[in-house]
């Protein structure tokens, strides 16, 4: 996968999952310099209640496996102090329960959209699908609900804030995304 960061990405955060069908991962915050690749803290995550998929489909509940651009950012709370441009809205609510019946509420305070099958420069709230329906769409980074996601990557609220901080849209930022042995291949 580290063929695939683009050669002016500077920032790459790194999601591994425990394994193909494991809701359960580990999210990392790498930048590169002239030494190579350096991490940053290692923060528990959740991901797609299926696991993960290098075939994504709407409604199939497992993440898409790649790299893809972080650019746009927003949520239902103020800007923590993003530098990706933030959207903020009244739009951004997750009601109801999760898969293991913990509340929902709270999961889009804050939100980076991951660049699968979306127009990038829109908020994370555009619901415009360049590769279609069927493939799914609306993937982002976002605060944890103790649970795993429709395809999403969810991490704690502390931890979304640091990352919103930290993400620099001059860095041109990537995610790299995937259960741990299909990143390894």
């Amino acid at each position: 996968m580290l063929d695939q960061i683009p050669a002016d990405s500077r920032q790459a955060v790194v999601v591994t999952g425990d394994a193909k069908d494991s809701a359960r991962g580990r999210l990392v915050l790498y930048r590169r310099t002239g030494a190579g690749w350096l991490a940053g803290p290692s923060w528990p995550a959740h991901n797609g209640d299926k696991g993960w998929t290098d075939d994504h489909h709407e409604g199939d509940l497992r993440s898409p496996i790649g790299v893809f651009s972080l650019s746009d950012a927003g949520g239902l709370r103020p800007d923590p102090g993003s530098r990706l441009p933030y959207h903020r809205s009244s739009h951004f609510v997750a009601g109801g329960t999760g898969f293991q019946g913990e509340p929902l509420a709270g999961s889009f305070d804050y939100v980076v959209a991951i660049d699968y099958n979306r127009v990038k420069g829109t908020s994370p709230l555009d619901g415009t699908r360049p590769q279609g329906y069927g493939k799914g769409g609306g993937v982002w980074i976002h605060v944890d609900h103790g649970g795993p996601t429709h395809a999403c990557v969810s991490i704690a609220a502390e931890h979304m804030r640091e990352l919103l901080r930290a993400l620099d849209p001059k860095q041109h930022p990537v995610v790299v995304m995937g259960d741990a042995a299909s990143l390894a291949g």
